[in-house]
């Protein structure tokens, strides 16, 4: 990586941590400088503008607990076994959270409304991806025989996501995580009900064992 493309990266990285612990709005050009070391002239050698370093930066921050996830649901074999991992990964998420300052996606999607539309183009488009990965444990899944020839693949991936996140908001407000560790025992419920029953005993458990 060259001197430049370490500068950037570095940039970005600094950004993800002001961005995700103070808001679009409350982050501002001069917070990164301070951050970063760097002059406005330095930054915007390599960023256009503000909305340009926030998309880096909620990529970025995005990618780390993506890539936290798909560890963990990359060490199993069967759909069911996945889902419990994607779900589990998310446990101890408030107060111990992959990267800083939380969840990027909730707290950009609080801020990214009509006032930054290519933001929230962005978010959507993230929020999409993550769905769609879910989406496709599901339909291995009902290929592999292990799920409900019948299951909403769309309506699945729907119910994990916004239970997830919303939980994460209860959480985070509310500083404990209980209201994770809840959604989360009810999503291993709702993902055991997904399995045909003839599969495997062990996808009666509540409690998966992952994590």
């Amino acid at each position: 990586m060259s001197k430049a493309e370490n500068t950037k990266q570095r940039i970005i990285e600094k950004a993800a941590i002001i961005f995700n612990q103070n808001g679009y709005a409350g982050s501002s050009i001069a917070d990164i400088m301070k951050l970063t070391g760097l002059q406005k002239g330095g930054i915007y050698n390599h960023f256009k503008s503000k909305d340009e370093i926030a998309v880096a930066a909620f990529d970025y921050s995005l990618s780390l607990i993506v890539k936290a996830v798909m560890i963990r649901v990359g060490q199993e074999n069967t759909a069911i076994d996945r889902l419990h991992a994607f779900v589990d990964s998310f446990k101890g998420f408030t107060s111990q959270p992959i990267g800083v300052g939380g969840c990027p996606i909730l707290n950009t999607a609080v801020e990214s409304d009509d006032t930054h539309p290519r933001l929230r183009l962005h978010v959507q488009g993230a929020v999409n991806e993550i769905r769609a990965l879910i989406g496709s444990i599901v339909e291995l899944g009902i290929r592999q025989g292990e799920i409900v020839a019948a299951t909403d693949t769309e309506q699945v991936s729907t119910i994990i996501f916004v239970t997830i996140e919303g939980a994460i908001m209860m959480s985070k407000l509310y500083g404990t995580d209980i209201y994770l560790d809840r959604a989360i025992n009810h999503l291993h419920q709702y993902i055991n009900n997904l399995a045909k029953q003839t599969t495997s005993p062990n996808f009666n458990r509540t409690d998966h064992g992952i994590g």
